[in-house]
């Protein structure tokens, strides 16, 4: 695993494109604060900018250093949820303007994932997370399903957990900075 993260950091740290296995499904990632790596991902899943995509934090102190404030209520729902959990903030700060939807939030995992936790937490920055396939068709249920579109417009495919099924997407709850909460996706 040190080499799949080292490998992975290299590319990051040029702009580059990874896809790797997360705690839900396997995704595209780039460094989160990059804006052309950012580019590069709505280019290749042909996606307009309008369509937001979330980051991966490796903790809660990274995630206050990239939204304004994080309501209490935050800390309970990751702490208490049952599966990953994607939470939409108001006030993103210090991320690539082109990740940051014209609503000024920002969708944040926390992981909870051996490789994910790792590979943040040595790159010490969020990285994006979006699902490894072309807007408008299925999410890959697994690394067999992934196309070939994708897996050559990626920089670096992280070689683990290629032969395991992905697992459901994250719930999605957005969260107001009153703590109001309202769920996206159960």
């Amino acid at each position: 695993m040190t080499q799949e993260i080292s490998n992975a950091i290299e590319v990051l740290k040029k702009g580059g494109l990874i896809l790797y296995p997360t705690d839900t499904l396997w995704g595209i990632g780039c460094d989160a604060t990059n804006f052309e790596a950012v580019e590069k991902i709505y280019a290749l899943k042909k996606r307009t900018e309008s369509k937001a995509m979330i980051c991966l934090v490796s903790n809660f102190k990274m995630l206050e250093q990239y939204v304004q404030y994080v309501p209490e209520v935050a800390y309970d729902i990751l702490k208490y949820s049952s599966k990953p959990t994607t939470i939409v903030y108001d006030g993103p700060v210090h991320l690539a303007t082109n990740l940051i939807p014209e609503d000024d939030t920002i969708g944040v995992r926390v992981v909870n994932h051996e490789f994910c936790t790792s590979l943040i937490r040595a790159f010490k920055k969020p990285i994006v997370s979006t699902s490894a396939n072309i807007t408008g068709n299925p999410s890959p249920k697994g690394y067999q399903q992934i196309s070939k579109e994708i897996l050559e417009g990626v920089d670096y495919v992280v070689n683990l957990h290629r032969t395991k099924n992905s697992g459901p997407a994250s719930s999605v709850i957005k969260l107001n900075a009153s703590g109001q909460v309202s769920v996206i996706r159960k």
